[in-house]
């Protein structure tokens, strides 16, 4: 789950709060800060009846793999058969276990990729298929810029003053380039810096500045505790902030100095995770590599195309219109 801050442009987020309320209220309930990357794909059942659910919604999405009973077996396969053009990102007429992940991870993530193109055209002003800091700070920050008196007074502790240079941090990790401008895929990267590895660094950074209210580079304990639980009616702490010091104490503080440093808050809110789509990948190959190369052909690919794309087939028709950078 990500934070809002992470999720969205930090400007956009910020933009959106000061609409809805002058002043936040410090939240009452429990706030999640571990980052996972967003996917449908969790762990494998352990019964999965023989009907290939799993690898079909791994390999589809789930929304696409619910349409699978509007095709028919042929067409099925020949759509299949484009699918599989197209994880061939290298041409060399084989889909090794590397394609298959990378495929399995874009497919699971494609409502973010969805996300971006819904925004594109409010940031990239003259329609030059990128976007410059320019253009990203004058349409979220351009009345601010032009009205900053308006602002001197407000007591919300995101202000536009403060987030505008942390919103231009973000953008220069991940212009990858150095020139200022994003590609499609450094927005993606702006947006949704908890889905890049090169992102991770900002993340860590960003919580850290959160929550970390005494100003000495680390989080306490009670600095923890406050991002996920406001103690303003003077009563006993719930059994959940108990367990949540716990963690802290016996987890999260992996030297027992009483902080966390940027290393502890990165193995908090990162964790490293079972990879469910490399193993989908491993799985599918084993499954389908007749001669045992590790390595797929299309044909083996199609011979296979039950576990894929199932007997019913799948509504993929719109997903192929679209580039593979969409995707």
């Amino acid at each position: 789950m990500a934070r809002a801050g992470l999720g969205l442009g930090l400007g956009l987020a910020l933009a959106l709060a000061l609409a809805m309320s002058p002043s936040r209220a410090k939240p009452t309930v429990r706030k999640e800060r571990v980052l996972r990357p967003d996917s449908e794909l969790g762990a494998r059942p352990p019964e999965d009846n023989g009907s290939f659910q799993y690898d079909h919604e791994a390999f589809l999405g789930r929304e696409d793999a619910r349409g699978f009973d509007q095709l028919s077996a042929e067409e099925s396969r020949t759509r299949l058969g484009k699918i599989v053009d197209r994880i061939d990102s290298d041409g060399d007429g084989f889909v090794t276990t590397e394609e298959l992940k990378v495929w399995i991870q874009r497919v699971q993530k494609r409502y973010i990729y969805d996300n971006v193109a819904k925004v594109w055209k409010d940031y990239d002003r003259d329609k030059d298929g990128k976007i410059s800091w320019e253009e990203y700070k004058q349409a979220t920050y351009g009345y601010y810029l032009g009205n900053p008196a308006e602002f001197q007074d407000s007591s919300d502790h995101y202000t536009f003053k403060k987030m505008l240079p942390r919103d231009e941090r973000r953008f220069k990790a991940a212009d990858l380039d150095g020139d200022l401008t994003a590609t499609r895929e450094e927005f993606t990267a702006f947006l949704h810096p908890e889905e890049f590895e090169h992102m991770k660094e900002i993340v860590v950074l960003e919580t850290l500045e959160d929550i970390d209210k005494n100003g000495d580079g680390f989080v306490d304990q009670d600095e923890y505790i406050a991002d996920m639980f406001s103690h303003e009616d003077g009563g006993p702490e719930p059994d959940w902030v108990l367990s949540e010091r716990e963690q802290f104490s016996d987890f999260r503080d992996l030297n027992k100095d009483g902080k966390l440093d940027k290393d502890e808050i990165r193995h908090w809110i990162l964790p490293q995770d079972y990879d469910h789509a490399q193993a989908e990948a491993r799985h599918l190959v084993y499954e389908s590599d007749k001669n045992k190369d590790e390595k797929l052909t299309k044909e083996e690919i199609l011979d296979n195309w039950n576990m894929f794309v199932g007997s019913q087939a799948t509504n993929y028709g719109e997903d192929l219109t679209k580039s593979h950078d969409e995707l």
